[in-house]
């Protein structure tokens, strides 16, 4: 009997030591991540498992053409994820599939965009963002739900980065979808 209640309190301490240790990581640093859809094609395919970084934007600023998951705006149960294109306070402009950043200092970025899939050659917008919102695209520009239909992506709403793609194996990698664009 004594065995017994040995093993029992044993068990009943990694159990409650694994939840004291998992529930703070999967709350405050990282979260795991399906990718849904086709809207950031070809970076990332339905299916792909990823890891979130949710601790980098708890410290530093999310950068232009960092790859983010964040609560869909208009449906907070629902996550997206998309490139992040503008930073607050720019004004992004799209014409004839060509994207241009004007920054808060008034210089003007022109993005190098070769991993986005075309453009339609005929699409323009200009939109100013505010303090604390985000513009945000998917790569597959056809077929992604992003900034360009539902508007600014407000602060808030960022859960993290992609951090780590576990799967599928061939593509396994640390900041999979990573560019650097001039910020």
């Amino acid at each position: 009997m004594k065995v017994l209640g040995s093993a029992f309190r044993e068990i009943l301490t990694f159990v409650v030591l694994a939840i004291i240790i998992v529930v703070p990581i999967r709350v405050f640093v990282a979260q795991p991540f399906i990718v849904e859809g086709e809207s950031m094609h070809p970076t990332f395919a339905g299916g792909d498992y990823l890891i979130v970084d949710q601790l980098t934007y708890r410290l530093s600023e999310p950068k232009r053409g960092d790859v983010a998951i964040f609560r869909y705006p208009n449906n907070p149960s629902v996550f997206y994820i998309k490139r992040i294109i503008g930073l607050p306070g720019e004004t992004v402009h799209i014409d004839k599939g060509v994207t241009t950043v004007t920054k808060t200092d008034g210089t003007t970025l022109t993005l190098d965009e070769s991993y986005v899939v075309s453009e339609d050659a005929t699409y323009s917008l200009d939109r100013t963002l505010g303090e604390d919102q985000f513009f945000v695209m998917g790569d597959n520009r056809p077929k992604s739900s992003d900034s360009r239909s539902w508007g600014a992506l407000p602060r808030e709403d960022l859960m993290g980065r992609a951090y780590v793609r576990l799967l599928p194996p061939g593509k396994w990698g640390i900041l999979p979808g990573a560019v650097t664009e001039p910020q």
